[in-house]
């Protein structure tokens, strides 16, 4: 399959994770999943298309002490695990998680309002899970996270089909991830009607070598990353900035990322910069009750031999219409992985601008 079709079929695939409406089995168990439909116009490639691009089952557990969730998607080309976990809450403050989360690191939920996430996703450190235990305590405005994961979601970084954006094991960069420590720290407060959140994080990484043939010398690396992060509500508005810096010990200054079942090279080295904006607005239009309006910008800055900055910006809308939820984006990328670029932070003499359009129509239950 051409690269150009196959990125076609991953950018379909990305998308948040709405609201659970789920379907209460009893007073502690829910089930819902969700069923989506994309169309997607690229001014780089003639493959205009509508059609089916996921169905996925979740699952919610709480008894007020243990607490669990997991989540499985069907794509068109892979079917994978999202997250599973199970949880104890020591009490309202405090509470573990053991199983494939979230890793707790920079803007949560999300550093990003459209279905497209920020440049931040692609590069593992947005909407990322990974297989650990995660400790959360919340009191008096101030959120702090602690975790400790043993790999990614399944522990083999030459596994190309998943969801979750993590370090892959290629000829060229034979690399997986083996042990992440991560800290965050937030403060959540309001004046005058404005509700902020301001926060910092840190990630330290160990990656095994894994080589694939005697062709690539290596050895076992490590890595760190860092960021902070400030997000302020008011009166439907929203503005998220973050600032992310990350370093992995990689010879040749890039390495290889992978979800939906393609590898791609990232530089190993950068600093990121998300500038984000967004308006809800409850409308009564028909079926129509709200419209989030936004523009998600990331900037990748990476300086080296055959490396060069890349951009993403997102402008769109998305819809809420009863059960129904859509979004309408405009994507524009510079040198961007999935916006004909040849990958994020890379440079092979081909760095332009492309843009497309994407639709994506989600009936959830």
């Amino acid at each position: 399959m051409r690269i150009s079709k196959r990125l076609g079929v991953v950018v379909a695939t990305l998308g948040f994770s709405f609201p659970v409406l789920a379907v209460p089995v009893s007073d502690k168990l829910d089930i819902g999943g969700a069923v989506r439909l994309n169309y997607g116009w690229k001014d780089y490639d003639n493959n205009a298309k509508f059609e089916f691009e996921l169905f996925r089952a979740d699952v919610n557990y709480d008894d007020g002490q243990l607490f669990a969730s997991a989540q499985y998607r069907w794509y068109q080309d892979q079917d994978v695990i999202h997250h599973a976990w199970m949880g104890y809450k020591f009490s309202e403050q405090s509470s573990v998680k053991i199983g494939v989360t979230q890793v707790p690191f920079g803007l949560l939920p999300y550093a990003s309002h459209s279905f497209w996430f920020g440049g931040t996703y692609y590069l593992g450190f947005e909407d990322d899970y990974d297989a650990g235990v995660h400790w959360q305590y919340e009191q008096d405005g101030w959120r702090y996270d602690l975790a400790y994961f043993a790999n990614d979601e399944y522990g083999d970084g030459s596994r190309f089909k998943r969801y979750s954006f993590d370090t892959a094991t290629t000829a060229a960069s034979p690399y997986e991830e083996a042990g992440q420590l991560n800290g965050r720290i937030e403060r959540s407060f309001s004046s005058g009607g404005i509700s902020h959140k301001l926060g910092a994080s840190l990630q330290l990484n160990r990656f095994d070598y894994r080589p694939v043939t005697d062709a690539v010398e290596g050895s076992d690396s490590d890595g760190f990353a860092v960021a902070t992060h400030w997000q302020m509500d008011w009166q439907g508005w929203q503005t998220q900035l973050q600032y992310l810096h990350y370093d992995n010990d990689i010879a040749g200054g890039r390495m290889a990322m992978s979800a939906f079942a393609y590898p791609f090279e990232v530089a190993a080295k950068a600093n990121v910069l998300s500038a984000n904006l967004s308006r809800s607005m409850d409308v009564h239009w028909g079926p129509v009750s709200n419209i989030t309006c936004y523009n998600d910008f990331t900037h990748i800055a990476a300086s080296g031999t055959g490396l060069d900055d890349s951009i993403q910006n997102v402008t769109g809308c998305s819809i809420t219409a009863g059960k129904f939820y859509s979004y309408v984006d405009w994507i524009a990328g510079k040198n961007m992985w999935f916006a004909g670029g040849p990958g994020i932070g890379i440079d092979d003499g081909n760095n332009g601008w492309h843009s497309r359009l994407n639709i994506n129509i989600g009936l959830y239950f």
